[in-house]
């Protein structure tokens, strides 16, 4: 049966509930109502006493009467009305006093807090949808101004190709002013000079310019450059004293003493290697109080980086422009920035440039929160709604108990009312609150749980860093396979688990088991960042929430695996073929149907089908397992592209996945061999790319093709329908599962179907986790919480030790390019 976690979903989140909420506040209508009919009859009785009971003292005001005839039987008989009359009265009190006591009061509190659950639960799922919808209407924004930054950008660099062209280029030769001759531009020619380089006097000795290097590059190396700071004048980089200079001067120049020293020293301050800074003058002395800086000449000579943090200064007067404090103090106010700028000297380029940037980490960051808000969103409406459900049952068993106590409190005290109690204990009969509740689902229902996922949307259609809710021929071509690596690899681990499981039951389990939604986003966040699995990273995990994060991955697939284009076609396939028709025409027409989708869809559809008849095939599955598992895996192969009252009752996507349990084979090997000549064509025929292409701002919009494969497709049908009447064989039959036998199972080798486990290993899905509870009618279901699992909580899954079995999936291992 349907459940209220499972039908009550919509595009919005809030139509849904607002159907399902607007049943449970009736149902909080109805149980007042319910109270109201008995607090009216325990006051109607209450009154009905009073007014029994004051009959007698009204006839005993009368004087004369039956008190003056004391021994006739007529006055025994007034009497005993008299006592019957107040009997009754007590009678219709007691029965007041335990309507109150059993019903009124203890219904009356429960209904209390029935309402108050209601309405909490409310308030708390409207409060999470007017948070996801502001954060949806935020990245709607953010995306837009992402794209017109980027637009921008674009347009600039467009014009940047027009407007700084080569005048010697094609596209300068090919317009109207290059057509004409070239001009040859007459130049003047100097002859090269020969000379070799004069060599510098330093110290009375003449030095060639590579010795001159050696030597200045050993002196910036030895000597400590430091930083000077001058009055008004600011701070001076790479300075070294006079003193250090002339020591070093001393020790690797051979100067004898200080003045040969200085002398040496005088050269470098006018060869222009050194200048004086906080003095007047270009005097060298050997003196710690005078500061001498390199110049940038020394530092272009020898080849050493510069420190350029402040610009030079120098004191001195009648220099050149760049040494001057004029110079200076125009550098210091070119650096000034009243408007405190964080890029004050910025290009327009450079800034749309770093404004795209920015924009578009503001538009990931605005995605990764809203799709934690959805997650969250989802997990608290699927703990609500199987809360609500709970207490929609027990509100139905309560109202069914108030009839059996309003019954019993009338019945115990008056039997003479026995056939109003025995009519009143037939309607408390009548009474079924399992039905009542399959009435409201199946009335009520506004669809299945399909999640809507925001993804990230890059201008220049990367998907990188993002798995979940991105196109399956994207993803598979960002990870150069057929087969997105996701699904392989979640596959090949589950082929790899099956062994160590505790017997077929538990194998076919886990494919049914219901995982707590907050359980599976947690896997889901550890998987979706567009990168390969880890190992490691699944077994962290239960093999169940394994197996849901798959389906949950081919749920928020914007397009299903089967394509919503094809589900009208897939609808007249199963509405217009007789129950007589040959298996093999419906099976022409599926495949047909089937070629006509991407070669991704194709290849994982192929793929899951391999892993999911092998499962069958291997574990003796029965009929009602295979049923349960293609109900349950239906809504992540095909789905209508719009949901209606309609469609959920629809079974078109289960009659196709048992099709393809069935006929596999049948219709994927005819699709391989399709597929290889189609690939062979596209290599053969496809022109190069355009530059708008290789960039892939966007994809094709153009359908006429499809709708005419589609009108073929109809024509096909319609060809098939004639031929033959029939349709596929009916979902009770155990013989529409083909089984093929393997080697192991003609051999009578069972044991080599799933190694058996070692005696005291236990499963991870093995436990037990249904615990059967009796209440009373009026009791609160157990206390509400939401629990999100963390990777210390989650269970371990023990060591995995294979031995055989385990085959991979199919089509999953080849890389695009093959």
């Amino acid at each position: 049966m349907s459940t209220f976690a499972s039908s009550f979903w919509s595009a919005d989140y809030a139509a849904g509930l607002g159907v399902l909420f607007d049943k449970l506040q009736q149902g909080v209508q109805e149980n007042q109502q319910v109270l109201n009919i008995a607090r009216l009859r325990a006051d109607a009785e209450d009154l009905y006493g009073s007014k029994l009971a004051d009959i007698v003292p009204a006839t005993e005001r009368m004087g004369s009467g039956f008190q003056r005839d004391d021994g006739a039987s007529v006055r025994k008989a007034y009497e005993g009305v008299k006592t019957e009359m107040d009997a009754a009265a007590q009678s219709h009190r007691k029965i007041a006093s335990n309507i109150r006591e059993l019903v009124v009061n203890p219904f009356g509190r429960w209904c209390d807090q029935h309402s108050a659950r209601v309405q909490t639960a409310q308030d708390d799922l409207q409060q999470r949808i007017k948070t996801h919808d502001r954060q949806a209407d935020s990245v709607r924004k953010l995306r837009s101004q992402y794209y017109n930054k980027c637009r921008l950008v674009e347009d600039l660099e467009e014009e940047d190709k027009l407007a700084f062209q080569d005048p010697q280029s094609e596209v300068a030769q090919s317009s109207p002013k290059g057509k004409g001759k070239e001009v040859e531009v007459p130049t003047i020619k100097e002859p090269e000079s020969e000379e070799e380089p004069e060599p510098i006097e330093i110290g009375e000795q003449y030095y060639k310019p590579e010795q001159v290097k050696k030597i200045l590059t050993h002196m910036l190396e030895t000597l400590k450059l430091g930083e000077t700071k001058v009055p008004i004048l600011g701070t001076y980089l790479n300075v070294s004293t006079g003193s250090d200079i002339t020591e070093y001067i001393q020790a690797h120049l051979g100067a004898t003493n200080v003045a040969a020293a200085e002398k040496i020293g005088q050269d470098l301050v006018e060869h222009g290697f050194l200048r004086l800074i906080g003095n007047v003058g270009n005097a060298f002395a050997n003196s710690s109080r005078m500061n001498y800086q390199w110049k940038p000449k020394t530092f272009q000579l020898t080849g050493i980086p510069e420190k350029k943090k402040t610009p030079e200064r120098s004191n001195t007067l009648g220099l050149d422009a760049t040494d001057s404090p004029v110079g200076a103090v125009g550098e210091y106010l070119a650096g000034w920035n009243p408007l405190n700028n964080p890029y004050p000297n910025e290009t327009p380029s450079e800034r749309l440039r770093r404004e795209a940037r920015e924009s578009d980490d503001r538009y990931k960051a605005s995605i990764r929160k809203l799709d934690a808000l959805r997650c969250n969103l989802e997990e608290a409406m699927v703990d609500r709604l199987k809360w609500m459900e709970r207490c929609e049952l027990d509100r139905l068993k309560a109202i069914k108990a108030v009839v059996l106590d309003f019954s019993g409190a009338i019945g115990n005290v008056i039997p003479s009312l026995q056939s109003t109690v025995d009519q009143m204990m037939l309607f408390q009969e009548t009474i079924q609150p399992v039905g009542d509740l399959r009435y409201l689902l199946e009335n009520y229902r506004t669809g299945n749980f399909v999640p809507r996922v925001q993804i990230y949307e890059n201008y220049y259609n990367n998907i990188d860093g993002q798995t979940f809710g991105v196109d399956l021929e994207a993803r598979a071509r960002a990870d150069r396979k057929r087969v997105p690596l996701i699904i392989t690899t979640l596959l090949t681990y589950l082929d790899d688990h099956y062994p160590n499981l505790d017997g077929d039951e538990a194998r076919r389990a886990i494919w049914l088991v219901d995982v707590p939604l907050a359980a599976t986003h947690h896997l889901r966040a550890a998987l979706n960042d567009g990168k390969p699995i880890a190992r490691e990273t699944l077994e962290k995990y239960e093999i169940p929430i394994v197996a849901s994060a798959l389906k949950l991955y081919l749920l928020e697939l914007p397009d299903p695996i089967v394509s919503s284009h094809v589900y009208e076609i897939i609808k007249t396939i199963y509405s217009t073929t007789a129950t007589d028709s040959q298996d093999s025409t419906r099976i022409a027409v599926i495949q047909n149907t089937l070629g006509t989708l991407r070669l991704a869809n194709i290849a994982t559809l192929d793929a899951i089908s391999t892993h999911f008849t092998r499962l069958i095939e291997l574990t003796s599955a029965d009929e009602t397992y295979i049923s349960s598992l293609a109900t349950n895996l239906a809504p992540c192969i095909l789905r209508p592209r719009l949901e209606t009252t309609l469609t959920m009752n629809e079974r078109y996507a289960y009659r196709l996945l048992r099709d393809l349990f069935a006929h596999k084979d049948d219709i994927f090997g005819e699709l391989k061999r399709a597929s290889s000549v189609k690939l062979r064509e596209q290599a053969n025929t496809t022109p190069g790319a355009t530059a708008t292409q290789q960039r892939g701002r966007g994809f094709s919009t153009d359908d006429r093709s499809r709708r005419e494969m589609e009108m073929e497709r109809q024509a096909a049908i319609a060809s098939a329908t004639n031929r033959s009447r029939a349709t596929s064989p009916a979902p009770g039959s155990a013989r529409s599962i083909r089984r093929e036998r393997s080697p192991h199972r003609m051999s009578g080798d069972a044991g080599t179907r799933f190694p058996v486990k070692v005696e005291g290993q236990t499963s991870p899905t093995h436990t037990d986790r249904r615990h059967t509870m009796s209440r009373n009618s009026l009791e609160v279901p157990g206390s509400f919480s939401v629990v999100s699992p963390t990777a210390a909580e989650t269970p371990v899954a023990p060591p995995i030790e294979t031995n055989g079995t385990g085959r991979g999936v199919e089509l999953s291992d080849k890389p695009m390019d093959d």
